[in-house]
């Protein structure tokens, strides 16, 4: 059967590395601007009616826009089963946190409207700003702690021991990588809200997302500066993109400025963290002349950039050990079969496309400006 394979193993668990990346940057780009409305809900809409319409934007698409979350947890459970056995159980406290933040989003568009009173609706739009400030938050948390290393180890029968805590993430790194990814993601929603919406609403949501926009920048420059000069890992082993996986079968050092090698060997990857910093720019300029498409340009450019830049400074790490480096799990070693990655490579390339094209469509038919006009003709409105 692995004879009719026409993918070879390394070409396999370097395409599922690329499809893991896409997937993620699909997650940023489409629930992102989700998360990034919720967060801005209080702040950017002061009456009952601005904050229907914000939420009217989001309504009909965030259910869809998760998919590329399940998609890509189910991709990391299939492809990457140690890592998947590692992060999920070494995070679980921070993934439940955004398991529930994600919850209180359904539950705050129907309960919202049930009740004709202020507080009530109050509490609900509270509820959609921590929904979407709290995974956005510690989802860059997380991204911190891989580029620090996590505290796992591996037995000699490959059973992952995790000698962490919850509050050992809340590094200064991980918090700082957390910041990006909320200001990156307030950023990003405050574009949509300005391209969906007209008057104080777009207004407001230009203030905010200038300010995030410029603060994502600023706080990735200092990111880039704390990679440079902070520590890294480094595989000194041959590594054989053909072999089994079985991490402990190589060696890893901890190096200063490790993270920036990869750049000096594929220079041609420098055009992630300038494709970042440029977006980022762009979606400032973008909302400064209210050219919104401009800053919806910038802010997916940023999240693209900023995203790539971590995944291509890890390469070919997908989850660093400090606590045991040289269990430190990576492309070539951290695989399921060859047989398991073609098989799921075939089903990838029936569904994906369908579900692009799904999402282009829904996108086509709920295109245009969300007002009170519009709101008040559907009966189907939050």
């Amino acid at each position: 059967m692995i004879d009719l394979i026409p993918l070879s193993y390394e070409t396999l668990r370097l395409l599922w590395w690329l499809l893991l990346g896409v997937l993620l940057i699909g997650f940023a780009l489409t629930d992102g601007f989700d998360l990034g409305i919720g967060a801005l809900l209080p702040f950017v809409a002061k009456t009952d009616a601005e904050r229907r319409i914000l939420i009217n934007v989001v309504g009909p698409v965030w259910e869809g826009n998760q998919v590329w979350l399940i998609v890509g947890g189910g991709a990391i459970f299939a492809a990457w089963p140690p890592l998947y056995a590692v992060s999920f159980s070494g995070f679980y406290l921070a993934m439940l946190l955004i398991l529930v933040a994600l919850i209180l989003r359904p539950v705050a568009f129907k309960f919202r409207g049930k009740i004709e009173n202020q507080k009530w609706r109050d509490l609900w739009d509270w509820a959609l700003f921590i929904g979407g400030t709290v995974p956005a938050l510690i989802s860059g948390v997380a991204v911190g702690n891989v580029l620090l290393g996590i505290p796992f180890g591996l037995d000699d029968t490959l059973r992952p021991r995790y000698e962490g805590h919850f509050f050992g993430l809340l590094t200064p790194f991980a918090l700082l990588c957390g910041l990006v990814s909320l200001s990156m993601i307030v950023a990003h929603g405050a574009a949509v809200i300005g391209l969906r919406t007209e008057g104080p609403t777009a207004e407001r949501a230009r203030t905010y997302g200038r300010v995030a926009a410029l603060v994502a920048a600023v706080l990735f420059a200092l990111g880039g500066l704390w990679v440079v000069f902070g520590i890294g890992y480094v595989v000194t082993s041959v590594q054989d993109p053909l072999g089994p996986s079985n991490p402990l079968r190589k060696t890893v050092e901890i190096v200063t400025g490790a993270w920036v090698k990869g750049y000096a060997a594929r220079p041609w990857t420098m055009i992630a963290p300038a494709l970042g910093l440029a977006g980022c720019l762009l979606a400032w300029l973008g909302m400064t002349v209210r050219g919104w498409k401009t800053a919806l340009l910038g802010t997916s450019m940023a999240i693209f950039g900023i995203i790539s830049t971590a995944g291509l400074s890890l390469f070919p790490f997908l989850l660093p050990s400090s606590l045991q480096p040289n269990a430190s799990l990576t492309v070539w070693d951290a695989s399921s079969s060859h047989l398991t990655l073609w098989t799921m490579l075939l089903v990838t390339c029936i569904f994906l496309p369908i579900i692009l094209l799904y999402t282009a469509w829904v996108y086509r038919v709920m295109r245009g400006t969300v007002t009170a006009t519009t709101i008040g003709r559907n009966p189907n409105a939050y």
